[in-house]
């Protein structure tokens, strides 16, 4: 046996298992988008208390909002193209649109509570699924 035909072997079992249900990647890559959010968010405040000597970030806050968005979809749109899912960037792009719009609507004033840590990846989660909703008609509409 040559080092090809070990290499086919290695392939052709390497994608064994059945893949997962899209439904359950598309809420997974949510809660991992919430949980990022949360993170920049978090480090955010941290590096405006260290030089500003506040967790009030002033003039840099809405940079910084739009810095942890923007790295937010990237983050969301690559692994939901590596997972082969369709429409990856369009589906990251409205699912982390639609959970920054309520969040900013119903839980601006709550935000630095300790429940935040589970609604907002929650949240993330269902604003994913419902991203894809929309791609799903939009595709449709389109055809």
């Amino acid at each position: 046996m040559d080092a090809d035909e070990d290499e086919d072997e290695v392939t052709t079992h390497r994608f064994a298992a059945p893949p997962l249900p899209p439904l359950l990647i598309l809420a997974m890559v949510g809660v991992l988008a919430g949980f990022a959010t949360i993170g920049m968010v978090w480090l955010s405040e941290r590096g405006c208390e260290r030089f500003r000597d506040t967790s009030n970030c002033g003039a840099w806050g809405f940079p910084l909002l739009v810095l942890t968005v923007v790295v937010t979809i990237v983050l969301g749109a690559l692994v939901l193209s590596r997972l082969a899912m369709p429409h990856p960037r369009l589906v990251a792009f409205l699912g982390v649109g639609f959970m920054l719009l309520v969040v900013l609507a119903f839980l601006a004033d709550h935000l630095f509570t300790t429940w935040t840590l589970l609604v907002v990846p929650v949240l993330t989660a269902i604003t994913f699924l419902l991203a894809h909703l929309i791609a799903g008609l939009l595709e449709r509409a389109d055809a």
